[in-house]
């Protein structure tokens, strides 16, 4: 659980107190919400996954509140990625730990197919990973799928209150 921690600023202070990519971000709540281990954000099926607007609000109240700061920096790409950064340490639970100690040890595309997969695992009984691939073809190379699978059955080690689905 997140304790009374603010789920952007419980995520930044698990992940070290640093954490790079605001979709890595979104995917860890996602897998927390799936989890039990986080309160009522709604995610709904975005470009990069699951997405959830309640946690971009979040996001706002943590830096207003002082309790995160956010830089945006120049890509290899062309484009930006933000870093967060905790000002001030929030205590997780150890099943919230370790989910972000997971997540964080895999790049952010195999959490991102991993999420999706489990996204879609929600609205269909099979198939989930090949619409994984379908939707999002230049990231689901076989290799990746292969980490993105790795990654969630490190995730389903962990105690969860609210076991994570099998995908």
């Amino acid at each position: 659980m997140l304790n009374d921690c603010n789920t952007v600023h419980a995520i930044v202070s698990a992940a070290g107190g640093e954490l790079v990519g605001k979709t890595r971000l979104q995917k860890i709540a996602f897998i927390l919400k799936a989890a039990g281990l986080s309160g009522s954000l709604s995610f709904r099926y975005h470009y990069y996954g699951p997405y959830s607007e309640d946690l971009a609000f979040e996001m706002k109240e943590a830096l207003v509140d002082g309790l995160i700061e956010m830089e945006d920096r120049p890509a290899s790409w062309g484009g930006t990625f933000t870093v967060f950064r905790s000002n001030v340490a929030c205590k997780v639970d150890g099943a919230t730990q370790s989910i972000v100690d997971v997540a964080c040890a895999y790049d952010s595309i195999a959490l991102e197919l991993a999420a999706t997969a489990a996204f879609l695992r929600k609205e269909m009984e099979e198939g989930y990973w090949e619409e994984t691939s379908r939707r999002k073809p230049q990231k689901a190379t076989p290799e990746r799928i292969s980490q993105a699978k790795d990654l969630w059955g490190k995730l389903l080690e962990v105690e969860t209150p609210t076991p994570l689905p099998a995908i």
